[in-house]
Parts: C-alpha cells; sequence; structure tokens
C-alpha cells in the first residue's frame, strides 16, 4: 500500500469539512430574541466510525485482515478550535521560561559618575551601566517566568482523538502486524528495506505507535531522523500532526478505541498518565 504524499494537516482532512464548497450559501435571516430559546444544543462529540477499513499488513507487505478505528471526533464546526488549543498548550508547556536579563539596578559597576558633568565637550552621562552603553543593562528584557497553561483532560483527549480520526480518514494511516520479534538484531537497514514493503518512503515523516518498543527495534529505527517511535506513554498531538504517515499495529487500534473510542467514560488512570507525560516533557526540555 503506497503512502500518501499528503500531509497529515487536519486542515485538509475529510472530517473538518463543514460543508460543500458547491453549495450556495443562504441568506442570513435575523433571528427573534424569543426564538433562541428553542434552538437545539449543538453536539460538542461525534463519533467517528470510518467506513472504509483499515487494512492490516504482514511483515512482508501482503495484506492479512481488516480493522477499524472508532474513536470520538470533535464536531466539525469545533474540530479545528480544540486541535489548535491542545497543540498551543502542549508547546507552550515545554517552554522552560529560565531566560533572564540584568537590568541597569542589577548589573555590576557603574556607580561612579564617568566624567565631569560639564566642560568635556561630551553628552552627560551618569553612569557606565545605562542602557545606552555596551555593556549596560537591559531595557524590558526577559526575567524568569511560567508559561504553562491549562487544558481539560476531556479537551486534550478528544483533541489527540480527533487528530488520529483525522489521519485515518484521510488515508493516511496503515496498520501492520506485529514486528518486536522480527529483528534478530538491530539493524537500521533491515527496518528501512521493512518500511519500503509497507509502502513507506524513509525520507518522508511517518510516525510509530506501537505498545512496546523491543531494544532491537529502537536501535534499528532511532538513526532515521523522519521516523518518530511512540508508545501510549508518549502519545502527542504535535508528532501525530507533523507525520506524513501513521503507522499503527493491530494492539494499538484496540488501545486507541478502547482509550479513545466512544465507550471509554472512564477518569481512573488520568493523573498517572498526566505525571508521566510532565516527567516525559521535563526530559525533553
Amino acid at each position: 500500500m503506497a503512502a500518501s504524499s499528503s500531509s497529515l494537516s487536519f486542515f485538509s482532512s475529510t472530517i473538518f469539512l463543514i460543508s460543500s464548497s458547491n453549495k450556495v450559501p443562504k441568506p442570513i435571516q435575523l433571528a427573534k430574541p424569543n426564538s433562541l430559546i428553542n434552538l437545539p444544543p449543538k453536539p460538542l462529540i461525534v463519533s467517528s466510525q470510518l467506513a472504509s477499513p483499515l487494512p492490516i499488513l504482514s511483515f512482508t507487505g501482503e495484506k492479512i485482515g481488516e480493522t477499524y478505528l472508532d474513536l470520538k471526533s470533535a464536531a466539525p464546526d469545533t474540530a479545528r478550535a480544540v486541535v489548535h488549543r491542545a497543540l498551543i498548550t502542549d508547546m507552550q508547556n515545554k517552554r522552560r521560561g529560565t531566560a533572564s536579563t540584568l537590568t541597569r539596578g542589577e548589573v555590576r559597576g557603574g556607580g561612579r559618575k564617568p566624567y565631569s558633568q560639564k566642560k568635556t565637550g561630551r553628552a552627560r552621562r551618569g553612569s557606565n551601566r545605562t542602557p545606552l552603553r555596551p555593556g549596560g543593562g537591559v531595557v524590558f528584557g526577559p526575567k524568569p517566568r511560567d508559561w504553562s497553561i491549562k487544558i481539560n483532560k476531556k479537551e486534550k483527549r478528544l483533541a489527540i482523538s480527533t487528530a488520529v480520526a483525522s489521519a485515518a480518514a484521510a488515508e493516511n494511516t496503515i496498520v501492520v502486524e506485529e514486528f518486536d520479534g522480527k529483528f534478530e538484531k538491530p539493524k537500521t537497514k533491515e527496518f528501512i528495506a521493512a518500511m519500503r514493503r509497507w509502502g513507506l518512503d524513509p525520507k518522508q515523516k511517518a510516525t510509530f505507535l506501537v505498545m512496546e518498543v523491543s531494544e532491537n527495534v529502537e536501535k534499528s529505527s532511532r538513526n532515521i531522523g523522519t521516523l518518530k517511535m511512540l508508545t501510549p506513554r508518549t502519545l502527542n498531538l504535535f508528532d501525530i500532526l507533523d507525520a506524513e504517515t501513521l503507522v499503527l499495529t493491530p494492539s494499538t487500534v484496540d488501545f486507541l478505541n478502547g482509550r479513545y473510542g466512544v465507550e471509554f467514560e472512564g477518569d481512573g488512570d488520568e493523573e498517572e498518565e498526566e505525571e508521566e507525560e510532565e516527567e516525559e516533557e521535563g526530559s525533553e526540555g
């Protein structure tokens, strides 16, 4: 199965299309104030079961079965806003906020007047640490601050499921059988050959989402600069949207349907998941 060359951007996915461009827009009609009370509420979450199944490829590249993704997805008129907000939150929470500069009151020196006020023919100067001189203080420079912002747990989960559903709808997602035991020793050449059998171009960005990464698989894929190997612990929105192809395994599909599916309502392991994400973000920073 050849991978599509289009980018895995949620702006181009069919899930986010509100209406067809061929339809003629209706004229705007002003509604009476009393009629707004009877308007039905808009759904914030809709089911996103894909009509076309995802083929499962063997390690040799042959089709051996089919599977489905049944994920929650944001409504078409709010999908972009939900994904954008979650992406900005992830990117901003990675900022350390340690940039710092010295003002003229914090720079060492400058206590003595460099020369007399008059009779020198030069401009008046009271200190060598003025912001107008090299080595002086910085005006309105950055100071350490906390850039982190918060997002609701359900909103963040909805953004990830919407992005994955968008990738699957755009036919930029493939499912391959479990390949942890296929590599007897670390070999980047063998991993690239497997990617080509799956229809992937090693020069294009690809994100692999697997349940566990064995040592041989990790060492075989870490030298490929366009490849990201993610697990449920390291799953993040940026790598999903940044990749041109999303590669899943059957166990990963079951995890996504259970964790981000329509029937999921639990909240039990959210705190543990957030702690793991914070530890990962700290190590990346």
